[in-house]
């Protein structure tokens, strides 16, 4: 799937978001993200209250705001070494949240555990490769780096599965969340294992 290979069509939908809040108004950059990490808290929250549907909504809200930071940072000319890693943990932060919520709700301990592994693996291996491999270049705050596209299953994808099944749970169809944990967990894995695989096919050598 890897929707962040669609990113230069996804920003067409909300750059013109980020312009506009960018110039005509004063909200930072690290202020947006900020507010995606408490809709994202809030999210989590309803789901573990068993309210599906308005986790749902406030989800889409949180990950819609993670994506205005970095067009107002860049409108703006205030992309920061800080806020590229602000905006970092603030992702991982919530996704551990919704992930474990979603988890001790929905599913059982031992797959949560197994959840947030993968998912937290998959997001790290990112700059462990940034420092023993490195990357081939920086354009505006975003790194052009050895697993760029590899890895079908990220964070956009992990957040629209967990949207569409918390409709599916709210209506009782398709199994709800506890089959979507289970499809979320899985394709994590499998994603985390493809970006290890193309590593070790890749890079299986000495240093230079």
């Amino acid at each position: 799937m890897n929707l962040t290979s669609k990113r230069k069509q996804l920003k067409k939908v909300y750059e013109p978001v980020g312009v506009l809040l960018a110039r005509r108004t004063k909200i930072t950059p690290n202020i947006i993200t900020i507010i995606s990490v408490i809709f994202g808290v809030f999210a989590a929250i309803s789901f573990f209250k068993e309210k599906p549907l308005l986790g749902a909504m406030l989800l889409f809200i949180s990950g819609f705001f993670d994506l205005l930071d970095g067009v107002v940072a860049r409108e703006r000319e205030k992309a920061s070494k800080f806020g590229a890693v602000f905006d970092w943990l603030a992702d991982k932060f919530v996704d551990g949240f919704l992930l474990f919520f979603i988890g001790i709700t929905y599913s059982t301990p031992y797959l949560t555990a197994i959840a947030i592994t993968a998912n937290m693996l998959h997001t790290f291996i990112k700059p462990v490769a940034y420092a023993e491999i490195g990357f081939s270049s920086r354009t505006k705050g975003k790194i052009d780096d050895p697993l760029e596209g590899v890895g079908f299953f990220g964070r956009p994808e992990t957040l629209l599965t967990i949207i569409v099944f918390s409709i599916f749970e709210h209506f009782k169809i398709f199994g709800g969340l506890e089959f979507g944990f289970v499809v979320i967990t899985a394709l994590t894995t499998l994603s985390l294992l493809q970006r290890i695989v193309y590593l070790y096919i890749k890079y299986n050598k000495d240093y230079d």
